[in-house]
């Protein structure tokens, strides 16, 4: 996600340099035809170029809206999933009654759930980023390494060891029956949020809809150098690539954020988010290594 309110110009060019030459290729290709081809037998009308700007203006307005809408709503989740974590780790810490556990045992049993929590974050980011990502290990024991190796999806995994934990500390009497409900509801919450997340990653964002916005703007920019190279002649070719550029470059904005999992600049930063959750939760146990907050990248933005 970036973090900075001004975007560098290297970072624009990299991002359009491709197009951009298509474009000015293009450009030139209109402007030639019309010198050498279509100026001796007719003239474009410029109604052409100003009913297709409209119409694209409006398509990749209506693409925008509802690429943000995939990337707030990804963030809207992961943020419950920050809230909830805490709750669970706030649960663990206050509800459970010792009963006759030694302080070491006890302290050892609440670590455990907390720690479990904090290997579900990280086997769920995992699992969006399609990486392979196993700072869960080290929060897991030998026992639950196993039990989840034979499963493809590591962190609904988790979450069943986590009911069943839960409901033996119920059995035990360790936690009373509205306090097991309470905390019940959080791993249902987690599972809710889990599958959220899941939707998002796996629906497609039709694949129509980018296509032929760019044919769109690649007729408009052609059409619009054609009318223009009337009254501009040879300028014709940047003024054609300057608005296509404009064009370009919002739609290459929204489409950006079409994939809010993903492991670059524009997406969610879960490792960020992650982090921050760990270090909460750790904190919460009054653990002693704590991990430090995840930095920016060249100061411009976090993943």
């Amino acid at each position: 996600m970036l973090i900075v309110q001004n975007i560098r110009l290297s970072r624009i060019l990299r991002n359009t340099w491709q197009i951009d030459i298509i474009m000015i290729i293009s450009c030139t290709g209109a402007y030639l035809a019309r010198e050498f081809l279509i100026k001796h037998h007719f003239e474009l009308p410029s109604i052409i170029p100003t009913v297709l700007g409209t119409a694209i203006a409006f398509f990749i307005g209506f693409n925008n809206n509802q690429s943000y809408d995939r990337w707030w709503e990804a963030r809207k989740i992961w943020g419950a999933l920050v809230n909830d974590s805490r709750s669970w780790a706030r649960c663990v810490v206050s509800y459970l009654s010792a009963k006759d556990m030694d302080e070491p045992e006890f302290k050892a049993l609440k670590r455990n759930l907390v720690y479990k929590q904090i290997a579900f974050l990280y086997a769920l980011k995992a699992n969006l980023r399609s990486a392979v990502d196993e700072n869960y290990h080290k929060y897991l024991t030998e026992e639950d390494l196993q039990e989840i190796s034979s499963h493809t999806n590591k962190a609904n995994a988790i979450l069943t060891i986590h009911a069943r934990e839960l409901q033996a500390l119920s059995d035990k009497g360790m936690i009373d029956g509205f306090r097991f409900i309470e905390m019940n509801q959080l791993i249902v919450k987690f599972c809710d949020e889990m599958g959220m997340s899941e939707r998002i990653k796996n629906t497609i964002f039709p694949t129509t809809y980018n296509y032929f916005t760019k044919v769109f703007i690649w007729l408009f920019v052609i059409s619009l150098t054609l009318v223009i190279s009337q009254f501009a002649g040879l300028w014709s070719i940047f003024l054609g690539w300057l608005v296509g550029f404009v064009y370009v470059s919002t739609q290459i904005n929204g489409m950006s954020l079409v994939d809010p999992f993903e492991n670059n600049s524009a997406a969610i930063p879960l490792n960020q988010i992650t982090r921050t959750i760990e270090i909460n939760l750790l904190q919460m146990l009054d653990e002693e290594n704590i991990p430090k907050p995840v930095k920016p990248i060249h100061k411009e933005y976090v993943l």
